[in-house]
Order: structure tokens, then sequence, then C-alpha cells
């Protein structure tokens, strides 16, 4: 499996691409903006998008996801609760932060506990994880123990949860029921900042202890 994390925009969103060695198939997951640097990287991997998986709807996550949408043909995935804010640029946020992004009804509605195919060697399990938007959610690759978390759980962290749809008990209960049940050495791939593991957050992150 071929894996690749980029920094995007202002917020410095992380953006990821995980293609599939045997069919070079990939998804993307929350191309926050600059496509430019998003084909880049898709060509350096020699692989080909067919899907397009966001965790959560706000400005900063969706940015480039239209324009790769046209160029490759590669389909959206999001959760239904978070459909009416990637379709308008003030509930995402994007019009406040200068840009106002927002995206064309997408072609899949991610349900916990969908497993996602792309090509022969991915398989991402929804794991929702609302508390920062009502429809947040979590990518778990069991295979290669892999956890793409989004603002859900960071770095010794978590996601705000004083944005509209936000709670923190719910995000917490998630985090717990859900993420810390995963074994420890799960890498987890946050929405922004550094690399982790569910171990390490279990001992370390003072908001889950």
């Amino acid at each position: 499996m071929k894996l690749a994390s980029m920094p995007l925009g202002a917020y410095e969103t992380n953006c990821y691409i995980l293609g599939c060695e045997k069919t070079n198939k990939a998804v993307i997951i929350d191309p926050g903006s600059e496509p430019d640097k998003v084909f880049m990287a898709l060509s350096e991997l020699k692989v080909t998008p067919v899907a397009i998986l966001l965790t959560h709807g706000h400005g900063d996550h969706i940015g480039a996801v239209e324009k790769i949408r046209e160029t490759t043909g590669a389909e959206l995935y999001v959760h239904s609760e978070d459909l009416p804010m990637i379709k308008d640029a003030n509930r995402n946020f994007s019009a406040q932060m200068g840009a106002g992004f927002s995206c064309k009804e997408p072609e899949h509605l991610v349900k916990n506990g969908e497993e996602i195919q792309i090509g022969e060697e991915i398989k991402l399990k929804v794991i929702t994880t609302p508390g920062h938007t009502l429809g947040g959610v979590c990518y778990y690759e069991a295979t290669q123990g892999l956890l793409f978390s989004g603002d859900t759980l960071f770095a010794e962290s978590i996601g705000r949860t004083d944005f509209p749809g936000g709670s923190y008990e719910t995000l917490i209960k998630g985090i717990k029921q859900k993420l810390m049940v995963l074994p420890d050495e799960t890498r987890v791939f946050p929405g922004h900042g550094p690399e982790t593991t569910i171990g390490h957050e279990k001992k370390h992150n003072p908001f889950i202890r």
C-alpha cells in the first residue's frame, strides 16, 4: 500500500492519499485546498484517485474536492449529517475564511460500519464519531492498522466542540467507545498536526485519560 500525506492551506489541514500497489487505484482523504499539490502527489505515487473521503464538512477539509472530481472523476463520500454543510459556504465557514468552498451532491453517503474497498489492498471501515460536527467520521484500515481521525482525535488533544452541531460529551464518548478500543499500535493520522498512536493517546491525551 502506498501512503502520502501533505498539509494544505492556511490551516495546514492534513490530506492523505492511499494507493493500491496492485491496481494503482487511490483514495484521497480530506483534500482541503491547493489541488495542484494533490495532483503532484498523485503523479509521484503513480496512482489514479477513484474516491474522495471526507471526515467532515468544514471548509478547510473540502476546498480541493470539486477540482479533483472534475479532473479525475473520483467519487465523493461524506456522512449525511454534514451534507448541508458541504453545500453551503456559510455553514462550512469557508465564506468567513474568504474562500467560499462548496461541494456538489456526493455520490455516496457513508454509514457507521460500512467498508469502502479501493483496489485490492485497501478496505476502509467507517466509524462515526460526531461531536466536532454532526456528521464527523473516522476511517479505519484494519489490515495495516491505520486510523484517519479527521478533527475528532489529535496528538494529545481532541477536536473543537464549540461549532454548530458540536458536543464535547458526544465527542468524548465516541473517542472512548469506538477509537480507544482499537489496538494500541494503531497509527493515527489526524486532520491537523503530527501522527500519533492509539496507545500513546491512552497514556498521554489529557481529555480521555
